[in-house]
C-alpha cells in the first residue's frame, strides 16, 4: 500500500499527480451488482481509494495516513453488503463508515474515514458542470458520529491546497432510500488540479457511524458539455476566494442571476457558523465580500479549513477557505 502524507493547513488528500493536461475527467457509474462480495479487493479494483484523518475532539488536527486501496469489508473505512437495498437498488450496495482499526477510537481523538475516487482536471473540462448523484441510506450511525457526501478539489502546485469542497449532509437522512445530487462547475483555475468524489465518516469512540450508498452516477449535466461559461439558469455563482490560502484577508466574488434574498456565510469543519458575511436582499449581477479571519465576536479564528457557503432561494454554493496565520 502507498502512504503518503497530509498537513493540516492543505486539508487535502494528497496525491502524486498524474500530468493532468492529458487526461480529462470521466464518467463513472456504479450499482455494485456486479461487484464479487467476498472479494477484498472488489472496491479498490473499481477504483476505490480510502484516507484517514485524526483530529482532536476540538477539530485541531493530528495526523493524516493514506492513501490505501479501499477494503471491501472488515472493521474500516467501507465494504459492500447485500439486504439493504429497495426495488431500485437491487441486492447490493456499499456501505461506508469509520476505522475501527485506529486505536485513537479509543483516545478521545476523532476518526475521519474518507473514501472516494480521484481524477484529474484539465484543459478540456473547463465550462463543463459535473455532477454527484447517488441514492443513500442512514445505516447504524449514531451518537456524535456525523457523514457527508463531497466533491472536493485540491491544487497540488499549493501544496495540495483545498480549492473547493462541496459537500451534502448525511448524518440526519431517513432509513428509507433517498436520492441526493451535488454538482461542480469547472473553472480555468481548477486545470491541473485533482477533483475528488466521495463519502466521508467522522466518529471517537468506537461508536458506530455507518450509511448505505448505492446507483452512483458521475456525469456532466446534461446541455452543460464543452460549452465554457454554461451554467443552468436562474442560479447563483460563488468564485474561488482570492488569495486561498490567506493570513489576513481574502476576497470572495459571487453573482446572482436575479434579485433575491442571500446569505453568505463562513462555517468551520464541525458545521458551525463562524462569521457572516451578507444577509440580506441581494440584486441581480455581480457581488464582492470580504473575510478578514476573524469570527462573529472580533476573535481570531484559528488557522484550518473554513466553508464559505452561499444560500438562497436558488440553490446553496460552497468554497473551501484555508486560513493559514
Amino acid at each position: 500500500m502507498r502512504l503518503r502524507v497530509r498537513t493540516a493547513l492543505a486539508a487535502a488528500f494528497l496525491f502524486l499527480a498524474p500530468a493532468a493536461s492529458h487526461a480529462t475527467l470521466a464518467p463513472y457509474s456504479q450499482n455494485f451488482e456486479t461487484l464479487t462480495l467476498a472479494d477484498p479487493a472488489a472496491l479498490s479494483t473499481d477504483g476505490w481509494v480510502v484516507y484517514g484523518n485524526v483530529y482532536t475532539l476540538a477539530h485541531a488536527y493530528i495526523y493524516g495516513y493514506g492513501t490505501f486501496p479501499a477494503p471491501n469489508g472488515g472493521s474500516a473505512f467501507c465494504g459492500i453488503v447485500t439486504g439493504e437495498g429497495g426495488v431500485d437498488q437491487g441486492n447490493q450496495q456499499m456501505s461506508v463508515y469509520s476505522d475501527y482499526n485506529n486505536a485513537d477510537h479509543g483516545n478521545n481523538r476523532l476518526i475521519e474515514s474518507n473514501v472516494f475516487h480521484e481524477q484529474p482536471i484539465a484543459l478540456a473540462d473547463v465550462g463543463n458542470i459535473w455532477t454527484f448523484q447517488f441514492d443513500a441510506k442512514l445505516g447504524n450511525l449514531t451518537g456524535a458520529s456525523t457523514a457527508l457526501a463531497f466533491i472536493k478539489t485540491v491544487n497540488p502546485a499549493a501544496g495540495f491546497a483545498t480549492t473547493n469542497f462541496i459537500t451534502a449532509d448525511m448524518t440526519s437522512i431517513p432509513t428509507t432510500w433517498t436520492t441526493h445530487r451535488i454538482s461542480l462547475k469547472i473553472d480555468a483555475s481548477l486545470v491541473g488540479q485533482l477533483l475528488q468524489f466521495g463519502f466521508s465518516n467522522t466518529a471517537t469512540g468506537y461508536v458506530s457511524s455507518g450509511v448505505f450508498y448505492d446507483n452512483l452516477t458521475w456525469q456532466i449535466i446534461p446541455g452543460a458539455v464543452g460549452v465554457p461559461g454554461t451554467q443552468r439558469p436562474n442560479v447563483l455563482e460563488l468564485r474561488a476566494a482570492a488569495p486561498n490560502p490567506f493570513a489576513y484577508s481574502t476576497r470572495i466574488d459571487y453573482s446572482m442571476a436575479q434579485r433575491s434574498d442571500a446569505d453568505l456565510s463562513v462555517y468551520d469543519i464541525t458545521g458551525r457558523r463562524v462569521a457572516t458575511l451578507f444577509h440580506g436582499e441581494a440584486d441581480a449581477g455581480p457581488h464582492v465580500a470580504r473575510w478578514d479571519g476573524r469570527a462573529a465576536d472580533g476573535r481570531l479564528a484559528p488557522s484550518g479549513v473554513y466553508q464559505c457557503v452561499l444560500q438562497t432561494a436558488a440553490g446553496r454554493e460552497t468554497r473551501s477557505l484555508v486560513l493559514s496565520r
